[in-house]
């Protein structure tokens, strides 16, 4: 053993020595000097190596450690280089002070609502009906099919076969008028709503409307575009065009296909209005499409951009219908936006990942997306059905209102089983998850003190089971409470 092993100074024989044994022995050999280098660099950045402290000689550091003094020798080299070491001509070398440890946990910052028994939080489909096997056999066509150069850099606004397909599929599903050209494929509609923004502040627009209640993300969206929402009420045709005139705003976004959260549906003649509003302040309503596929009573009414697609932006996504993971949606622009949107598009991120969109447009292509909506239509459907009735069973007098479509309806419950305060803090202690309205209105003013409960509920997360047995988990709570 070599003097250095007595040197206080050195640290030999410290917990951080230990470090490198395991890599000083790594097989193959030619993986030897790679693997001290980054041992000692690890030991230094997660401090058990400390800023001062003086290394061994490599002659006694490659004796102690078994290895030649060239890999010492060479590790201390390239340490130094990089910052962690320092060392000065006969002087030795020490660990420098440019490094602070810093080793945080990398954290699961999903949304989820964590604990509960039974979950009524809307917003989020079922991913267990995500079609695995068509999916695969998809993607196994698209990997044998496409062609080198379509690895390249892609077109921002998105491959040309899908843009095609998708132009296919919301003329049909949807009534849009879809012009391929002007379809830009994102990363959903949150990334769609950040794109319009920022394409409507560097026209000058700085504020935009928003549905009172509505979606909670629109305000930060927009905000990280530099653009103020303005919640705008509603009333029981859609958004009241009277606040929406006297508000000043050239751009308002809406869900009129089945409003988020009110669950209604746009009558024609609110429809017309809209527009009208829009051609006469030269704006633009941005309509947010999120579940207009599923519709249970009825077929689904078309996309207002089928009236006037040079005043509306289309934005929908396949997070309800395949999974919010995939991050796969489109933006069907006016004319007077596409540049600008594309340009924006593209310097954000050059482009939607090449092989997600190949293999959704051999899904499209195939039918494999048709059958998936099918399947939810009737998964959605039965778990809505299974919640009114439940509602109806063990919360008599409940009105559900909305339309028949979407993932989630209002239910207002009589005045006994509030104040709503009360009945969410014993469901949230029985282990419910619900939202009542009030979470979605942009001005709360006068909403707490209605004397009953309204809920946001949904429902297409959960089997039928569940759905009834959470119904039964709020009601016996609200039972115990009374006890």
């Amino acid at each position: 053993m070599t003097s250095s092993r007595t040197n206080p100074e050195s640290g030999v024989g410290s917990p951080a020595w230990e470090l490198l044994l395991p890599a000083a022995a790594a097989a193959p050999a030619r993986a030897r000097g790679r693997s001290l280098q980054a041992a000692l660099r690890e030991a230094v950045r997660s401090g058990r190596l400390v800023s001062g402290t003086r290394l061994p000689s490599s002659r006694d550091l490659a004796a102690d450690l078994g290895v030649s003094r060239g890999l010492i020798t060479e590790a201390y080299e390239q340490l130094t280089a990089e910052g962690y070491l320092r060392s000065g001509r006969g002087a030795g070398t020490w660990v420098g002070d440019a490094v602070r440890a810093a080793r945080p946990r990398a954290r699961d910052l999903a949304p989820r609502s964590a604990g509960a028994r039974a979950d009524f939080v809307p917003g989020t489909p079922d991913v267990s009906l995500f079609p695995r096997a068509a999916w695969a056999a998809a993607q196994r066509g698209v990997l044998s099919e496409l062609p080198h150069h379509e690895l390249g850099y892609p077109d921002p606004r998105g491959l040309p076969r899908l843009r095609t397909a998708l132009a296919e599929l919301l003329a049909r599903r949807r009534g849009v008028v879809a012009d391929p050209e002007r379809i830009v494929v994102v990363s959903g509609v949150s990334q769609a709503t950040t794109v319009l923004g920022f394409v409507l502040h560097a026209r000058g627009i700085r504020e935009v409307g928003v549905e009172n209640p509505g979606s909670p993300q629109h305000e930060s969206l927009y905000a990280a575009a530099g653009v103020t929402t303005v919640p705008l009420p509603m009333d029981d045709e859609g958004l009241a065009v009277g606040p929406l005139r006297e508000s000043g705003v050239r751009s308002v976004v809406t869900t009129p296909a089945h409003q988020f959260p009110t669950g209604i549906g746009y009558s024609a003649d609110r429809r017309a209005e809209l527009l009208g509003w829009a051609r006469s302040v030269d704006g633009f309503v941005l309509e947010d499409d999120y579940d207009g596929d599923f519709r249970y009573d009825r077929t689904p009414v078309g996309a207002l951009q089928g009236l006037d697609p040079e005043r509306v932006a289309y934005a929908g996504s396949v997070s309800k219908s395949l999974a919010p993971g995939l991050r796969l949606g489109w933006l069907l622009v006016p004319e007077a936006l596409a540049e600008d949107v594309v340009e924006r598009k593209r310097t954000m991120d050059l482009g939607h990942p090449t092989l997600d969109q190949a293999l959704f447009a051999r899904f499209l292509e195939r039918g494999d997306y048709d059958r998936q909506l099918r399947r939810c239509q009737r998964a959605y459907r039965e778990r809505r059905d299974t919640l009114v009735a439940a509602l109806d069973e063990h919360f008599p007098g409940a009105e559900v209102t909305g339309i028949a479509a979407g993932l989630h309806v209002i239910a207002t419950l009589p005045e006994r089983y509030g104040p709503q305060e009360r009945f969410l803090a014993r469901v949230g202690a029985a282990g419910v998850a619900v939202r009542p309205l009030t979470d979605y209105a942009h001005a709360r003013a006068g909403h707490d003190e209605e004397p009953g409960v309204r809920l946001v509920l949904g429902y297409a997360h959960q089997s039928p089971s569940r759905i009834r047995d959470g119904v039964r988990l709020m009601a016996r709570a609200l039972a115990a409470g009374e006890g």
